[in-house]
């Protein structure tokens, strides 16, 4: 039987029920990342692989 996907609202998001938040969802096998306006639209990735755009990406 498949599990369900748990996904959980980035703290970075916009507050309460704001609808411009990413989403994270852990996997076995990686991690997902989607925003929660296109919840169809999701970005899978190793934790190493998320951990080096997230350093890239901060200034």
């Amino acid at each position: 039987m498949p599990q369900s996907t748990v996904w959980q609202k980035s703290s970075f998001s916009g507050g309460g029920d704001s609808s411009d938040c990413v989403e994270v969802a852990a996997t076995q096998e990686a991690l997902q990342l989607r925003e929660s306006d296109e919840p169809d639209a999701v970005i899978t990735a190793t934790g190493a692989g998320l951990a080096a755009l997230i350093r890239h990406l901060r200034p």
